[in-house]
């Protein structure tokens, strides 16, 4: 209740202000979880009435990337999901203020708490080589692979400028249970940005002591859309933040003064009609830039999904405007004209038959949601899979089971089927799976109750591209009045993309600084300055 009565407050909070603030409106780009956490916390913090804000939308779903869509009948679909740990401190912030769809007596951060500390990560199979399981006690990294790793961390990022990860460590390093752990969990590839690395490797350094079983990965009780999005959305909508969906935000107009740059005009096509809002000197206008699931297809259980490449439309169409003669604005192109190294392909499996969970539970001695991710070494896919708490969506019925996997090499022919992941359809995908795992005589009954929807992103980690200083803009640019930069192009220092913390963090940097807010942002964890931390790790690399 008492969450309740806080909430209530914020409500009568805004409205009693609303007053004073005139008639400023303010708009997003864009309905990702950055677009939305932002929308909270002008609400929230902002005391923006809710009537005031906008957010435009080019699918027909809120949500952007982070998505769980489906039924039983047709299947589920998940493209991705985000991993999430004790240390996110914005987005606890962010849904210590939203209700639990669920049970509205709780916060949302109150829901995930709770489940991530009944439902402990505690995996006893992380790598499985020849149909057999692992031993990931150690490491295997060599006295060379440690030092790099040291040196890595130590290093600034001005001097590692635009170098990838095979540029700093010997070709063996990719060989060993670290990086086969590291890649698979993070989705990282030789070729990505080895500032990117070093990020990483200092943010989530606390849990080194127990990464081979993946100890320290908290869990949302449902699929990330169903216990984040949806309840997010619902009291964004309660507070009367329209949402304008189906609508492509096309370009900006801009007034480029000599020491001032403010937003003057949004144009976009609704409908296949191009329109245009005026915005006011006061306004606030709020641009996710880029987007890792853009131009994502799903194909069948008979039928592969089909890369799309194009970018005629939609988030990097839209970034190459902005930022087309604006200096300071980011430069797209690093990030989203590499498909061939930025792409990956996932699927999601919906059973009628609990055949393969009680399989899985077996084989790996984890009960579904409590082991997590575990990748296939000798799989020319570099496949992956994880077994998810049940239900995963909110209308999964009792007899329903979903599962998640992906590949980070789709143009390499499988083991076993003779095709590349990307040519397959959901059917080949699992005579693929099934025979690394030896199931036997009843893979086909399996796939024969079985449906596996793949999902190719051709910009899936597009954010992990090799970079330098200003390829992503600031979330506020310099001289910049009314409008910011927000998800998971813009740069904030020492945090990491490819995170749900990431977009939220960028939301309320945006709002505290647009409306000067005098908040403290909740700093990034830094668990390098733990003296405990930090012997823990350097003791696991010895292992």
């Amino acid at each position: 209740m008492q969450q309740t009565n806080q909430i209530n407050n914020l409500e009568a909070s805004s409205k009693h202000d609303a007053i004073t603030l005139g008639n400023r409106k303010a708009y997003f780009v864009g309905s990702g979880i950055a677009s939305l956490a932002g929308a909270a916390f002008l609400i929230r913090d902002g005391l923006i009435p809710g009537e005031a804000i906008q957010i435009f939308e080019e699918l027909k779903i809120t949500g952007g990337s982070l998505d769980g869509a489906g039924s039983p009948d047709k299947g589920y679909v998940i493209r991705g999901g985000r991993m999430i740990e004790e240390h996110y401190v914005c987005t606890y912030d962010l849904f210590a203020s939203i209700p639990s769809l669920t049970d509205p007596a709780k916060s949302v951060k109150d829901e995930i708490f709770e489940f991530s500390r009944k439902y402990v990560s505690n995996s006893r199979c992380r790598l499985v080589r020849d149909g057999q399981k692992v031993d990931v006690s150690s490491f295997e990294l060599s006295e060379k692979d440690r030092l790099d790793l040291v040196s890595l961390m130590m290093h600034s990022e001005h001097s590692l400028g635009a170098k990838r990860i095979e540029d700093w460590f010997s070709p063996t390093f990719f060989e060993n249970n670290f990086w086969l752990m590291w890649a698979t969990m993070f989705a990282f590839q030789p070729w990505h940005s080895v500032v990117e690395l070093k990020r990483y490797l200092l943010r989530f350094i606390q849990l080194f002591p127990d990464f081979n079983k993946m100890g320290g990965v908290w869990r949302t009780p449902y699929n990330q859309y169903d216990s984040m999005i949806l309840p997010l959305v619902n009291w964004l909508k309660a507070q009367g933040v329209q949402f304008t969906l189906n609508t492509e935000v096309t370009g900006l107009d801009f007034d480029l003064g000599a020491e001032q740059r403010s937003v003057k005009g949004i144009r976009y096509s609704r409908d296949g009609k191009p329109e245009c809002i005026a915005v006011a000197a006061d306004d606030l206008v709020f641009v996710t830039l880029g987007c890792m699931t853009e131009n994502s297809s799903l194909g069948t259980m008979s039928s592969p999904a089909i890369l799309n490449t194009t970018k005629s439309n939609g988030a990097w169409l839209l970034w190459e405007d902005i930022a087309n003669g604006r200096p300071g604005f980011g430069h797209p192109a690093v990030f989203a004209d590499h498909i061939d190294q930025t792409k990956w392909q996932s699927f999601t499996v919906t059973l009628t038959d609990p055949a393969f969970f009680d399989f899985i539970e077996e084989f790996t001695g984890n009960q579904a949601g409590t082991g997590g991710l575990f990748t296939l070494t000798d799989s020319n896919w570099f496949m992956s899979i994880v077994l998810a708490h049940q239900p995963h969506f909110i209308n999964q019925p009792e007899n329903v089971y979903v599962f998640w996997g992906y590949g980070l090499f789709p143009d390499r022919i499988g083991n076993f089927v003779n095709k590349s992941m990307s040519d397959c359809s959901g059917e080949e995908i699992l005579s693929e799976l099934f025979q690394h795992l030896k199931l036997g005589d009843q893979a086909q009954s399996i796939i024969d109750t079985a449906n596996c929807i793949p999902c190719l992103m051709p910009f899936i980690t597009s954010q992990f591209m090799p970079r330098v200083e200003g390829d992503r803009p600031d979330v506020v640019p310099v001289g910049a009045k009314n409008f910011a930069f927000i998800g998971q192009f813009c740069e904030l220092p020492d945090d990491v993309v490819f995170t749900v913390e990431y977009s939220i963090r960028s939301a309320l940097t945006a709002v505290y600084s647009l409306l000067d807010i005098k908040n403290e942002i909740p700093p990034v964890f830094k668990g390098q300055h733990d003296v405990g931390v930090l012997f823990n790790a350097l003791k696991t690399m010895h292992r």
